[in-house]
């Protein structure tokens, strides 16, 4: 498969609303498959489909090494409980920043088969599904943050 470029926060692709995948054909396919090879190159565990300047509702979400997971037209179903920590992102480089989130998350989602699946977790998979799931809305985690971090000072 392909690398893909990924756009940085300067890029203004990163804050438009991504439309929903209406038919799941040989390109969407292709780009999520491709979307996992750049997480993977990147050393990420989420990606959205904007950030390879595609604008349509897809998410990759790697938080369990080695099974990631392809999200199309995801949709928040419940979400609960509170965590307040680090986040990056491979649209922000060599920028962290504090952000709360939900610590539960349910979300339901097509596959790359068209079926729909339910998928739930929480802490870093939660986290992961909101981060991606507000680039597919034009929200950076930067705008959440309240309080940006300097990597180099980190322990």
């Amino acid at each position: 498969m392909a690398i893909l470029r990924i756009k940085t926060d300067k890029d203004p692709i990163l804050r438009k609303t991504s439309r929903p995948v209406e038919e799941i054909n040989p390109r969407i396919r292709t780009l999520a498959k491709d979307m996992i090879d750049t997480l993977h190159k990147a050393d990420g565990v989420g990606l959205a489909a904007v950030q390879v300047g595609v604008l349509r509702r897809i998410i990759v979400v790697e938080t369990d090494p080695g099974n990631p997971i392809v999200m199309i037209n995801p949709e928040i179903l419940e979400s609960s409980g509170e965590q307040d920590g680090p986040e990056g992102c491979l649209s922000v480089p060599g920028k962290r920043g504090e952000v709360k989130r939900p610590n539960y998350v349910k979300v339901k989602a097509m596959d790359l088969d068209g079926n729909y699946k339910e998928y739930e977790g929480t802490e870093l998979f939660a986290r992961c599904v909101f981060h991606e799931t507000d680039h597919l809305d034009g929200i950076l985690y930067t705008d959440k943050a309240w309080k940006m971090i300097n990597p180099d000072e980190e322990d």
